[in-house]
């Protein structure tokens, strides 16, 4: 009987020590497909929709390393994955994208992407109109889109800066939550949440569709991009971008609700009442008029 336990436990050491062995392998195999592959930061937002489609469909190379894409809550989580070399990518915007740079990130921009947003003023706050923000808090991320884009509603109504008070809340989520609290007086929304926003009557007072500006852009670290295997990774996440543009524009947003009830955890009511008519355009560079806009903010902001 003795004998029958010593070997009962000697094969369980056998296949503690097996199964250790296989995470350890299994761990470093991970690895080694995640270091492969073209790694994009991205949010729950519909600038990130043909990022989504794309890897939905299949549509990304899966020979040459592929792609994965980052899922992150804030712009600042993603930008700090950009800076450190987590990511190779990032969907961004202007503003973040050229304050990088700054600070010794060399970017290359392969995109201008369909991201908005809209500033949405919380209904128990009785602000309906621009002139009405005077006194009342906005919520936003420091030198970001967001910000650039207060300070320019602010100037546009002539209000004292100082009677409009920044509030820096960086988690799209957690502005959401603090609207529906009624903690908050007014913030800044993008897509889809700019949407279960007005579904609960809070009136939008500013709509960055309506103004001729496009701050959103798809970055990469530059240096990464000069290597030879990189490049050519990039040159097949842009060709799936353009297929997955092309088929949105075609069918339009809501053919793919389901695809944004998955990654940017909305209801499908809130999928269901998604704005119809957003354009993804192929690859572009940023608009000389909105480059010298952000140039000017950022110098602005160091003062």
């Amino acid at each position: 009987m003795a004998t029958v336990c010593v070997l009962l436990l000697a094969a369980c050491g056998q296949s503690y020590e097996e199964t250790k062995r296989m995470t350890r392998e299994s761990r470093k195999a991970a690895w080694r497909k995640d270091s492969a592959a073209l790694k994009v930061a991205v949010m729950p937002t519909l600038d990130c929709l043909p990022l989504f489609v794309a890897e939905h469909y299949q549509l990304f190379d899966t020979v040459n390393g592929g792609v994965r894409l980052k899922m992150y809550m804030s712009q600042m989580d993603c930008d700090t994955a950009l800076e450190r070399g987590r990511v190779e990518g990032s969907m961004t915007d202007l503003v973040r994208a050229m304050r990088i740079a700054s600070r010794g990130t060399a970017l290359r921009t392969t995109a201008v992407t369909a991201a908005h947003w809209q500033l949405v003023t919380n209904r128990t706050a009785r602000v309906r109109q621009l002139k009405q923000l005077d006194d009342k808090m906005v919520a936003m991320t420091r030198f970001s889109a967001t910000d650039l884009l207060t300070n320019l509603v602010v100037d546009s109504v002539k209000l004292d800066k100082d009677r409009v008070f920044k509030v820096q809340i960086n988690d799209i989520n957690i502005r959401m939550l603090m609207l529906q609290n009624n903690e908050m007086d007014a913030l800044w929304l993008p897509e889809p949440l700019a949407t279960m926003a007005r579904q609960l009557k809070n009136p939008v007072v500013y709509d960055t569709r309506k103004e001729d500006i496009q701050l959103g852009v798809m970055v990469f670290r530059d240096k990464e991009m000069e290597r030879k295997e990189r490049a050519h990774q990039l040159e097949l996440l842009m060709k799936a971008y353009h297929q997955a543009c092309d088929s949105i524009n075609k069918y339009g947003v809501r053919k793919y609700k389901g695809i944004v009830v998955e990654r940017c955890k909305v209801k499908q009511v809130v999928a269901d009442s998604l704005p119809d008519h957003l354009t993804y355009t192929h690859a572009k560079a940023p608009s000389h008029q909105d480059s010298l806009m952000v140039k000017k903010f950022l110098e602005k902001a160091k003062r």
